[in-house]
């Protein structure tokens, strides 16, 4: 698939939190988001991977306004979501769907199917009663469900994988460009996870669709996006071609990460040194100063303490946050040219 001009850009996006210390528990402010800038190309699908806690679905939620982050803009089509409000933001959002982890959270149980599908209609007033039917029973089968079967039952007599087609269907029912997933399969077992990515990509091929992929599987984020991105305690540490970055990752965590991916061979050799990561994850709460992986980099020098790294590309499309990246080969650190990402 041809891929365009960027569809919605992320520019040093904040997102924090107020927690109040309680029982010897400290309290704070947490930064789960800071400073987070990259974009979403129209007709691509950009993976975003990372650990628990990362801050991966704050960030998505962000893009949504829902909440708003603390500082930075959100621009989709060339409009900044954070400025606008009302019905202004409630139009902008028809063209931008989320589908969650837990099909079967985010379903009304005491609706039906088809009225669970039906909702974005109604909320943003779309067409008549009998238009909306008719919408709602293609949308169900685009995505495999028979409308007279499936439309009258409840989630609770759907399986999983059926309950996360009709999430699906309900993101489609407004006709989006962008649809943002966050681990929509982790609750699913292989061979659903291999029919709803399947249709995923049927989707992406037949209505022109962007994605935004969220998930911790680092072979799955691999197997569905062009572009992968990289987060680590609230930080974007690595970004660019899918295959690119898992034949030759530059910053340590992303290396450390796609060493921990399981090898089928158990004769496999083990992981290079770079591949090492000790310790606990730092706090969002309190996190380093300056790089905020150096507390477990194996390659951490005084200056990854003194100067948080920023974002510069080291190949064709491919950039990286340190000061100290690997390379394949002589494992030296690569020349510090700077070159702003697009």
């Amino acid at each position: 698939m041809k891929l365009n001009g960027p569809l919605l850009e992320a520019r040093h996006v904040v997102q924090e939190f107020v927690v109040r210390g309680h029982g010897g528990v400290k309290g704070g402010v947490v930064q789960a988001v800071s400073d987070v800038s990259f974009e979403v190309r129209s007709g691509e699908t950009l993976g975003i991977v990372g650990e628990t806690g990362s801050g991966k679905s704050t960030l998505a939620r962000a893009l949504l306004q829902a909440p708003r982050p603390k500082s930075g803009s959100v621009l989709f089509r060339g409009s900044d979501l954070v400025k606008l409000s009302g019905r202004r933001l409630m139009e902008a959002r028809r063209h931008v769907q989320m589908v969650f982890q837990d099909p079967f959270g985010s379903l009304n149980p005491k609706w039906r199917v088809s009225q669970i599908v039906e909702e974005p209609l109604v909320a943003h007033g779309v067409g008549s009663r009998a238009e909306r039917q008719r919408r709602v029973a293609e949308v169900l089968l685009r995505v495999g469900l028979d409308p007279k079967t499936y439309g009258p039952r409840r989630p609770r007599q759907l399986s999983g994988g059926q309950c996360q087609r009709v999430a699906i269907a309900r993101a489609l029912t407004l006709d989006p460009a962008l649809i943002i997933c966050d681990e929509p399969v982790s609750s699913l077992d292989v061979l659903i996870q291999a029919q709803v990515l399947n249709l995923f990509e049927q989707l992406r091929t037949e209505l022109g669709l962007s994605y935004l992929f969220i998930s911790h599987d680092l072979a799955l984020v691999k197997q569905v996006s062009d572009r992968v991105a990289v987060m680590h305690l609230g930080k974007l540490c690595e970004i660019g071609p899918a295959e690119s970055l898992y034949r030759e990752p530059f910053h340590p965590y992303t290396v450390a990460l796609l060493a921990s991916i399981p090898s089928p061979n158990p004769t496999a050799a083990r992981g290079r040194p770079e591949a090492t990561i000790s310790g606990e994850p730092p706090s969002p709460i309190d996190p380093p100063s300056g790089c905020r992986f150096r507390t477990r980099c194996p390659r951490a020098q005084e200056r990854c303490a003194a100067e948080e790294p920023e974002l510069r590309m080291l190949s064709d499309d491919h950039f990286v946050a340190c000061h100290f990246p690997v390379t394949r080969e002589t494992r030296e650190p690569v020349p510090t040219t700077t070159t702003s990402q697009p």
